[in-house]
């Protein structure tokens, strides 16, 4: 289940994705940079809260596994 870095990684890039085409329609250039950048942002964020939720479950199993008799 995504945590809430990645959740908040993916919204950050659909505003991004939004941002980036409505500045492409209407010929507004900085506000198209403006959507790529958030867009990559929030595809870094998204990234940097799966690896944090991998690490965790790899964590649980270790704990898991030494629970075990």
């Amino acid at each position: 289940m995504p945590n809430s870095e990645e959740l908040a990684g993916k919204g950050r890039k659909a505003v991004g994705e939004v941002k980036e085409t409505i500045g492409r329609a209407v010929g507004n250039r900085d506000l198209e940079e403006q959507g790529a950048a958030e867009k990559t942002a929030g595809s870094f964020q998204a990234g940097v809260g799966k690896v944090a939720r991998k690490i965790n479950e790899v964590a649980d199993d270790v704990v898991d596994d030494l629970k075990k008799p």
